[in-house]
């Protein structure tokens, strides 16, 4: 069955990241918690539905205070139409104007979140963060960036413009995982549940940092456990000079 093909690789993925991306996933988790010693925040960017983990990162239960999403107009999927986000996305020029509103300094980490990473919109933003001296982190697909062209006037794609760490989502070309007989397009695609996963790794690997450091690591309590709004408000006044979106 398609759906039990689905689940097989999906493990397989899964896997894959764990046995070979473990090393930068770590890297990218010292980056984020020496940002933090040193007063610094979590940016994160992604167009249409890479920016997904924007969404995952951010004021959420279990995940760090001081984190900021890129949420930009016309690269969230809510916009009408819906095909406008490509559009928005290939823009030239665009991302630059994005990371310019906001507030990310040298003592942040910027995360570039593009599965193909061949759009001008994340290599921009990505650009931007490194010009103000922020540390990046860039999550693509290896494979399928290597196998297209760039659609920014440079000629790089995201993974090209020298990031501190890149890791790979060790995806397939065009996201889409299952072949289902009658068809010819495949369905199901991966991206999101293995950058969660990537992210969230990365997440554990800082508070295991913090706890080392004898830091009390920032990280949110469920809006739906009593007692939970006094002990996100402490940690929000605490934090409050690093986080944008409120």
């Amino acid at each position: 069955m398609s759906v039990n093909r689905y689940y097989e690789l999906i493990k397989k993925m899964i896997d894959e990241i764990y046995e070979t991306q473990l090393e930068n996933i770590n890297k990218s988790a010292n980056i984020i918690t020496e940002a933090i010693m040193n007063d610094g925040s979590v940016f994160v960017f992604g167009a249409t539905h890479a920016g997904m983990i924007s969404e995952e990162l951010f004021f959420r239960a279990g995940g760090l205070v001081p984190v900021n999403p890129i949420f930009a107009p016309g690269l969230v999927t809510n916009v009408r139409p819906a095909s406008n986000t490509s559009k928005f996305e290939k823009l030239e020029g665009y991302g630059t104007i994005i990371i310019e509103g906001t507030e990310i300094t040298d003592k942040d980490v910027l995360i570039v979140h593009s599965v193909s990473g061949r759009n001008p919109a994340p290599i921009e933003v990505a650009i931007g963060g490194k010009k103000v001296g922020a540390r990046l982190i860039v999550l693509t697909n290896l494979k399928f960036s290597r196998g297209v062209k760039s659609r920014h006037s440079s000629g790089e794609k995201l993974y090209e413009i020298e990031p501190d760490v890149i890791i790979d989502n060790c995806g397939v070309p065009g996201d889409a995982l299952v072949k289902v007989r009658g068809l010819e397009q495949r369905v199901a695609s991966t991206s999101t549940i293995t950058g969660c996963f990537i992210v969230n790794l990365i997440i554990i690997k800082v508070v295991e940092n913090l706890i080392k450091k004898e830091i009390e690591p920032p990280v949110y309590v469920s809006a739906n456990i009593d007692g939970s709004d006094t002990k996100n408000q402490e940690m929000i006044n605490k934090y409050k000079n690093k986080i944008h979106y409120l």
